[in-house]
């Protein structure tokens, strides 16, 4: 990998190829390795060398930690974000079926490559208008607390990364469940849910037992 850094002359990018500067390091790694004398000005030059990966790869962390990565979603009329590490797969809403004695926020089981999962209608767990099924809902399957399950999207926006710093804690608009059960909401209104706080509610068990 090749990156390009701007000097301070105009016009003109000096180019640091990461890739051949790791084979240098590996390279050295070996020599020694086998015996090799290495000299003062080599070893300055290996020096060089890991202080600019390790400048490089201390750099990748701090964007990623500085950085949220959402799958962004519709749910009625609102926009609301799942953070990427938390999802397995978005898979087509097909072969649902209905279970007796579960909440109404539970709307069923389908099978995913043989593996039967839980689909669970935010909609209904935030008390929100219900638009129906229709062939663009998407079953997102969340992984969180040990657990797998589907949570049920009206429609896929896209991937989406978030600054940090422009998470705020809360809207006024939201409902009590609703701010309970987000991680924040971004200036333009995004809400970004807490999975693992969805997941450890109690009423998300279903009760197989018939009254």
């Amino acid at each position: 990998m090749k990156e390009k850094i701007k000097t301070a002359k105009k016009d003109q990018t000096l180019t640091i190829d990461w890739k051949k500067i790791h084979s240098q390091l590996e390279a050295a790694r070996e020599k020694l390795e086998q015996g090799w004398q290495i000299t003062d000005k080599e070893k300055e030059k290996i020096l060089k060398a890991r202080t600019k990966a390790l400048a490089r790869e201390v750099k990748e962390e701090e964007l990623a930690a500085e950085y949220l990565t959402v799958t962004e979603f519709m749910l009625a009329d609102e926009r609301y974000g799942i953070e990427l590490n938390n999802i397995v797969e978005v898979y087509p809403l097909k072969d649902l079926t209905l279970m007796p004695c579960t909440p109404p926020f539970i709307l069923g089981i389908f099978n995913v490559r043989g593996q039967i999962q839980t689909i669970i209608d935010i909609k209904k767990f935030f008390d929100l208008p219900d638009k129906g099924l229709s062939d663009l809902n998407k079953v997102i399957i969340i992984h969180a607390r040990g657990m797998e399950a589907g949570i049920l999207a009206d429609v896929i926006i896209g991937i989406r990364s978030i600054p940090v710093r422009e998470i705020q804690s809360t809207l006024p608009t939201l409902t009590d469940i609703r701010a309970e059960y987000m991680k924040g909401v971004t200036s333009d209104q995004l809400i970004i849910l807490d999975v693992e706080k969805i997941f450890s509610d109690e009423r998300i068990i279903v009760n197989e037992e018939v009254v």
